[in-house]
């Protein structure tokens, strides 16, 4: 809305520092103080709040150190999260863009799903929650919805790109003139970082492209579905997912930058999208909601997010990577998240098969998801493959480990567009 407003001003009026709306940087640095601020100084309020309401977690004893002494924290602190990337990207960011209207309805949409979820588990006292169909039906419905979107939008365009190449190496990369619609996007460690989904269905002749697009939409909803989940597991330890989420939330937000700046694409030679540089804004709420909300779920947390944040992160990510065509480089930079959902996925296929070919079920973790692998002690009589470390780790220490492989892996991910 300031934006809008600002334009405006400096359009018509000439007002002094009205034309600085103009730069995504600074809109970006407004947009992350602003949020950082919401986050921190109304997040005490929503916490008095919901403890006056007792609204608190129920925990489950799983013989885990210091984990019911977290029994009564307040939770669907996701609250905070929301709220803090909303306002600020209503404010700063050109609410005329595609792919901002698409963030702010994948925020409202999985903050829905995980408030419906919370309200169950919370007001209603079941500890089941929403229904995992119901869940997966939300899920599906999102990437649905954004794969439609930029198929059928006339804004969701790219400029294909061609190398100039000296005898040694590339030159210079030049861009077509014209946007064109396309089903390409960007994948690590090849030549010219490109894949077209459309390339499945060559034999499909003037189809190839329609059949691309039913590939690229089916895409979209796997990811919505897998890196929702994966935030949602990994929501086990205090300041885990919101620490983790802000790291990735900040490498998509460079690569959406370089995406949508013709310069530094062009330096890079990937795909140029205009109109992704916008989603720089919103990376800096969601940055600053991020890491403010860590204020007061870091060790010992006063405030846990709940569905409410973990699958509103979760869906996030997934549809800013989708947005910015950077979908094929997730496996790398939500590495945690895919390791806390494979650990789950094997323990639970593990347990049931030798269960029914030996009659006594096993594990492969001492405990999943991955993270309580680690807060267990080993040879604690627990039928584990994987017994180490046989002493059990602090909280602290293990959250801090996975902020620092996920930095690792965002680095990564980031380095990947020069690596082919």
């Amino acid at each position: 809305m300031f934006y809008h407003l600002f334009r405006y001003l400096d359009k018509f009026y000439d007002i002094p520092g009205a034309g600085m709306f103009n730069y995504i940087s600074f809109k970006t640095g407004l947009s992350f103080i602003f949020a950082l601020l919401l986050s921190t100084l109304f997040g005490r309020r929503i916490i008095d709040f919901l403890q006056k309401k007792q609204i608190g977690e129920t925990i489950r004893d799983l013989g885990l150190e210091g984990q019911l002494s977290k029994k009564g924290t307040p939770t669907m602190g996701g609250i905070i999260i929301i709220n803090a990337i909303l306002i600020p990207t209503l404010l700063f960011a050109d609410l005329t863009n595609i792919y901002i209207i698409l963030m702010l309805i994948t925020t409202v949409w999985m903050g829905a799903i995980g408030f419906v979820d919370d309200y169950i588990k919370v007001f209603l006292k079941n500890k089941e929650g929403l229904s995992g169909k119901a869940k997966i039906v939300g899920q599906v419905g999102l990437g649905l919805i954004v794969g439609l979107v930029m198929y059928f939008s006339p804004d969701v365009v790219m400029r294909e790109n061609t190398e100039i190449r000296g005898e040694l190496r590339v030159e210079d990369v030049v861009y077509s003139k014209k946007d064109i619609k396309a089903t390409r996007t960007t994948i690590p460690f090849v030549k010219n970082n490109d894949l077209d989904y459309s390339n499945a269905f060559k034999n499909a002749g003037k189809n190839a492209q329609k059949y691309g697009w039913i590939l690229f939409v089916l895409v979209a909803i796997f990811i919505v579905t897998a890196v929702s989940n994966g935030a949602n597991l990994t929501d086990g330890l205090d300041g885990l997912s919101a620490g983790s989420s802000a790291i990735m939330g900040g490498a998509l937000g460079v690569l959406a930058y370089l995406s949508g700046n013709i310069n530094y694409s062009g330096y890079l030679n990937i795909m140029y999208i205009p109109g992704t540089g916008e989603l720089l804004v919103f990376a800096g709420a969601f940055l600053g909601a991020t890491i403010g909300f860590l204020w007061y779920n870091s060790f010992p947390a006063q405030i846990f997010m709940g569905d409410t944040g973990s699958l509103t992160l979760g869906g996030i990510i997934a549809v800013f990577a989708i947005a910015i065509r950077k979908e094929l480089l997730l496996p790398i930079l939500c590495g945690v998240f895919l390791a806390e959902s494979l650990s789950v996925i094997c323990q639970v296929s593990y347990f049931k098969y030798t269960k029914k070919r030996y009659g006594v079920g096993k594990r492969i973790f001492k405990m999943t998801p991955l993270h309580h692998h680690f807060q267990k002690p080993g040879n604690a009589g627990i039928e584990a493959l994987i017994q180490r470390p046989l002493q059990a780790v602090p909280e602290p220490k293990i959250v801090v480990r996975f902020w620092i492989v996920s930095m690792i892996l965002a680095a990564l991910t980031i380095i990947t567009l020069k690596i082919r």
